[in-house]
Order: structure tokens, then C-alpha cells, then sequence
């Protein structure tokens, strides 16, 4: 399954204390965990973006570099020559696709309570540095939004800490990029809805790098009968 690179989180309505350790099946289900939600469900992606609009179809049943196909650009369908361009394009992106895993990025040692509700509570962690000479993920951290009864990750944010510059004449105000997820159910596992992005900063202090995205995730369709147990987002 694709993801879009780089939403509020829920208000709580009780407080507890912050900085206790997270319990085990929360660092567990972290150490687990599949952003992109499990295999093998199909489902069409909606990308909004810089006033444009992408709709593409995602067939799990399909072999591995014909899984997506393009419906729509801007409300409108591709003509044959720009469905094999777009097919074109994806088995390219496919066949170097060798970005980390998110779970690798997670300092597990880190990720602490910071408050709760009821039915609900938020966990903080500092990521870890997979790139020699990365200055990023230090100025990041993932908040993650557990639902309790259902033992399942209800929503997974990678957020800036505060300005930070990664290279010289950048200057980042705030990024953030979050995940929700549909609560599991007796028919299907906990599944991505959506992604949402936001980028404030300039470059070289006179260009804007300001951007924001939404990708909408729907029409889920499992292509086997056995799904994972209720609060299971592994494969």
C-alpha cells in the first residue's frame, strides 16, 4: 500500500498524570505497527492537494506492480495514453521503493503517557536518527492516540517540536503529518482513513514552502474472509 508523505488530535476530557511509561501492549502494538493498516484489503485512495484532486484504485488481488490504477485527475478520466503513463510511473517508484520502516524511527525506551481520557490515552516519543548526518528527527516526535477498549491505534502523528532549520537558508515553522484509523470490528481490522499534512516554513527567507494535503482512504474491500483478530494492524 502507498502513503502520501508527510487533523487535530481528539480532546480529552480527563487529564492524567504525564511521563508514566507506556504499558506493554501499547510499546508492542507501536513495535507493530503497519502505517499503510493490513494487507490485503483493496480500496480507493482521494488526494487533495495544492488545488488539484487524484482518485486512484488500489486491487490487492493484483500482482505486486499493477496494483493501482488511475481513475481520476481533477474530476475528470484518463484517456488510455495517460492510464499507461500513470502505470508506467508507479512500477519505476515500485521497483526503488526502499524507504524505512515508521516503527524503526520510534525510540520505543521513550515513549511516555502525556494524557488520557476515559476511553482514550496519548503517548509521546522521540524519533531516532537513520541517516547519517539527518537533522531532522530531532526535532521531531510521534504522538500516538491509543483506544483502549479495543486495544488498537486510533490515530499516529509525526510533529515538529518547534522551528528547526535541517539545512542552511530553510527555515521550518511547524510539520506535521497524521494518520486515523477506523476502530476494529468483528469484519474488518482497524483500517487507514486518512492522512492529513501541513508545512509552514521559507526558503532562503523570500520562498514559501507552505503546503498542505489530504488523502482520503474508502470502498474497502478484504480479498480473503479471515481478518485479523479485533485491535490487530500486523499483516
Amino acid at each position: 500500500m502507498r502513503l502520501a508523505a508527510l487533523l487535530l488530535l481528539p480532546t480529552f476530557a480527563l487529564w492524567g498524570a504525564p511521563h508514566e511509561a507506556a504499558p506493554s501492549e501499547v510499546r508492542d502494538a507501536v513495535a507493530n505497527f503497519r502505517p499503510e493498516g493490513p494487507k490485503g484489503w483493496s480500496f480507493t485512495q482521494t488526494t487533495v492537494a495544492a488545488g488539484r484532486k487524484l482518485v486512484e484504485r488500489y486491487d490487492s488481488a493484483r500482482p505486486e506492480f499493477n496494483r493501482w490504477t488511475l481513475i481520476a485527475e481533477d474530476g475528470k478520466a484518463p484517456t488510455a495514453e495517460e492510464a499507461a503513463r500513470y502505470r508506467q510511473k508507479f512500477t519505476r517508484h515500485s521497483q526503488h521503493n526502499g524507504a524505512p520502516r515508521l516503527n524503526d524511527q520510534i525510540d520505543l525506551t521513550s515513549l511516555r503517557l502525556i494524557d488520557e481520557s476515559p476511553e482514550r490515552g496519548r503517548y509521546e516519543a522521540r524519533l531516532k536518527t537513520t541517516e547519517s548526518g539527518d537533522r531532522t528527527a530531532a526535532f521531531l516526535s510521534a504522538i500516538i492516540v491509543w483506544h483502549k477498549s479495543s486495544a488498537a491505534i486510533e490515530s499516529f502523528t509525526i510533529a515538529s517540536t518547534g522551528p528547526f532549520s535541517p539545512s542552511f537558508g530553510v527555515k521550518i515553522e511547524e510539520m506535521r503529518t497524521t494518520m486515523t484509523y477506523s476502530l476494529p470490528t468483528r469484519e474488518a481490522p482497524a483500517l487507514l482513513q486518512t492522512i492529513t499534512t501541513r508545512l509552514r516554513g521559507r526558503a532562503f527567507w523570500v520562498k514559501s514552502l507552505d503546503a498542505d494535503m489530504e488523502v482520503i482512504y474508502s470502498d474497502y474491500v478484504p480479498i480473503r474472509k479471515n481478518t485479523p483478530p479485533r485491535g490487530d494492524q500486523r499483516p
